[in-house]
């Protein structure tokens, strides 16, 4: 039996008392400053694990533009060129800032990961993140296809070494927002389904935070209702901080994290990745993304009774205590799962052929490969729905077109509702 990977045996202790896990997305070109912030993360006061997040270039595997950034403008790179700093730099780092009581994991964001991947395994990397489909097709014109193959290839590298790296897959995430919960349960799920058949055994599965906190509880429902029927290997559920259009006013962030965080809590997530007040207008700083780790933690602490991560008991009106919407949700997901599944004899195979005829059909995604016929919107209810669903197996609303105006109104949903609520009422404690 493979054995438990550094990440997926800290993830698992934590819940087992009681506390979630916070983690923030963060890179620093220079090696004083990504060891300074790995440093600053692990001591803040929170249960916390380390992320060194790749630069663009290096995403781009252009890593002789990375070495020119590194040499002449270490400052203006927005991540790690970890290629550029080379394996034994990078074993060094993660020998110094990593453990088994702080795991590190590295974000990337290439459709293309295997280069990277060798590199990662060289530097004994604890854990890595992505995915065939949600790091190729919103990040470029790459043929699903290659992504796949080249996912396939570079996740039974990662299964060949002597214990394994944890995955998340990041399809829970796709484009942010405005995909409704059902497609990014599935793909998380088709993502989570294709690591276990490419031989990784420590997998995590991400969900974004959304505009409707009772259909995110229903989302998160099923994706760990479905994942336990699909998965025989150990899992665990990841949430992000809302990542789409941020609220401008700090009140306003600090409102929108706090939401992130009980959801987390009541919907039995077992980490957090956070967000900070600064993303409306830059790259946090290491100060900010502590700060934002902290209050996440104690947001998550006074929601729950700290046993077992279980919310505590809350007020009858359901302020601090929300119920999950009964939409159809899970039934909606395992369709578009099998229907994909219907497509191919391996989960590569059927996720390229789904795409081909529409069955997956990512809304107001440009990619070559992607039908872009379906449509999302957002109903009177302030929940995500299909307007149309293209040649997807789900129902829709029939809601009339989105025009260019009425979708900048839905991407900024949550930062006009979230700042507009900072004005009307005080800041709220964690407690």
């Amino acid at each position: 039996m493979t054995a438990t990977d550094r990440f997926t045996g800290f993830v698992d202790r934590a819940h087992a008392s009681g506390r979630l896990v916070v983690q923030p997305r963060m890179g620093f070109g220079e090696l004083h400053r990504m060891r300074a912030g790995l440093a600053a993360v692990r001591e803040a006061d929170a249960t916390t694990v380390g992320t060194v997040t790749l630069d663009s270039y290096t995403r781009c595997l252009d890593d002789g533009t990375a070495r020119r950034a590194l040499r002449d403008d270490p400052a203006g790179l927005n991540g790690f060129p970890l290629l550029a700093h080379g394996v034994p730099a990078v074993r060094a780092l993660l020998q110094d800032c990593s453990s088994a009581a702080f795991p590190v994991q590295i974000r990337h964001g290439t459709p293309r990961p295997l280069r990277l991947f060798r590199a990662m395994a060289e530097a004994g990397a604890d854990a890595t993140e992505g995915g065939p489909v949600s790091y190729c097709l919103p990040y470029g014109r790459v043929p699903l296809a290659r992504a796949v193959a080249e996912w396939s290839a570079g996740c039974e590298l990662l299964a060949a070494q002597p214990v394994p790296p944890h995955i998340e897959t990041f399809g829970g995430c796709m484009l942010g927002q405005l995909c409704p919960p059902s497609l990014l349960v599935a793909l998380a799920v088709l993502e989570a389904m294709f690591f276990q058949e490419h031989g990784l055994r420590g997998i995590s599965l991400s969900y974004a935070q959304q505009i409707h906190q009772g259909q995110d509880l229903e989302a998160l429902a099923a994706l760990r209702r479905l994942a336990g029927e699909r998965l025989s290997t150990t899992h665990h559920i990841v949430l992000y901080t809302f990542m789409g259009v941020f609220p401008r006013t700090e009140d306003g962030s600090r409102r929108l994290l706090a939401e992130s965080a009980r959801l987390a809590v009541h919907g039995g997530a077992e980490r957090l990745v956070v967000k900070t007040p600064a993303e409306a207008h830059r790259i946090p700083t290491v100060e900010e993304n502590v700060a934002a780790l902290e209050y996440a933690a104690s947001v998550a602490a006074a929601t729950s009774d700290g046993a077992g991560g279980r919310p505590r008991a809350t007020s009858s009106d359901g302020a601090d205590g929300p119920c999950a919407t009964s939409s159809g949700l899970y039934e909606e997901a395992r369709t578009l799962v099998d229907a994909a599944l219907e497509t191919g004899r391996t989960i590569g195979d059927c996720l390229v052929r789904a795409f081909a005829r529409g069955v997956l059909d990512v809304p107001y995604c440009l990619h070559p490969d992607n039908a872009n016929r379906a449509r999302a919107t957002i109903d009177a209810r302030s929940m995500l729905g299909w307007s149309r669903a293209g040649g997807m197996p789900v129902a829709a609303g029939g809601a009339a077109p989105v025009t260019a105006r009425h979708l900048t109104e839905l991407l900024t949903f949550n930062r006009r509702r979230f700042d507009r609520d900072a004005r009307r009422h005080p800041p709220r404690s964690a407690s």
